[in-house]
């Protein structure tokens, strides 16, 4: 019997919806013993949010500072895992404050050490420098990553930022005013995850994970936007210049991430749509740089 470990942390229960329905296949298995860990906060963030906790949070969630978890439970820390499917949320373009935090931990390194470990996000759709800057983060601990999923919010960039600051502000997954899509990953994207589940524990009975990435790639576990791979990246710069601003100026803290709030409204409703013009216009010179990109963030 091969031991797996389910790791995760969501505040509006998505990602625990899709950590259990990736997680279906193998308990249905008696191949394997599941175990499922959510990660919690000494001192959690609110849910729903409001809008000056979630500004507040920018510097620390985008600079990678660690908070006080949780102790891990014994049983998981005493037990040598065959594979572990890392859940987590993007944050300011980050992996989320607590995912972050785990990965930074002492306990972290005892259970990823020397382990297979499979990432699953959940985010709107900028997920690329968040998943660069996990894998360090999983390097540092010693462990082997051998595959990723990516599942988005799929309507386009401008609606989801409405949807979700109103289901993050609100608590509540609608449909806003009765017209817009509902936000985050659709249902039927997280109902399907299992199909990643399924692959997943096949290759896992038979000791084949080095060849695991290519076959969830091939039933859509990761797809690239090469406009949002650009955003994100660009987007990364800026959010350095920021973070440190604003971190190195305690005092001014509060004037300045409201002069942050206005820079990011302007940047999401003016720039880039220009941004994106560009994109369209300069893509087809940038062809075969798009390529070698989508492979390699495709990959591990």
């Amino acid at each position: 019997m091969k031991n797996v470990l389910f790791i995760y942390y969501s505040q509006s229960g998505q990602l625990e919806s899709i950590a259990r329905n990736i997680a279906k296949p193998f308990l249905d298995s008696d191949e394997f013993k599941v175990t499922f860990h959510e990660i919690q906060l000494e001192k959690p963030f609110p849910f729903p949010w409001d809008k000056d906790a979630f500004f507040d949070a920018f510097p620390e969630s985008f600079r990678q500072v660690p908070t006080a978890l949780k102790p891990v439970r014994e049983e998981i820390l005493n037990t040598k895992f065959d594979l572990v499917l890392l859940h987590y949320q993007v944050w300011y373009l980050s992996p989320s404050i607590p995912i972050n935090s785990f990965l930074k931990s002492p306990e972290a390194h005892k259970i990823l050490n020397n382990t297979p470990v499979v990432t699953i996000s959940g985010s709107r759709n900028m997920w690329i420098m968040a998943q660069e800057k996990t894998k360090v983060l999983l390097k540092q601990n010693n462990a082997d990553l051998v595959g990723n999923i990516a599942l988005v919010d799929r309507v386009g960039n401008l609606i989801s930022v409405i949807t979700i600051v109103e289901w993050m502000f609100s608590g509540v997954k609608k449909k806003y005013l009765g017209i817009f899509p509902l936000p985050g990953v659709s249902e039927k994207d997280i109902h399907e995850s299992s199909k990643f589940g399924a692959i997943i524990a096949s290759n896992l009975k038979e000791n084949s994970l080095k060849t695991l990435q290519p076959k969830l790639i091939a039933n859509s576990a990761v797809r690239i936007s090469s406009y949002l791979v650009t955003v994100d990246k660009t987007a990364n710069k800026i959010f350095t210049k920021w973070s440190g601003l604003i971190s190195e100026n305690d005092k001014n803290r509060k004037v300045l991430l409201k002069v942050f709030y206005i820079y990011l409204f302007l940047a999401i409703w003016l720039i880039s749509p220009i941004v994106y013009i560009l994109h369209l216009i300069t893509y087809p010179i940038k062809i075969k740089k798009i390529k070698k990109e989508t492979l390699y963030y495709q990959g591990v």
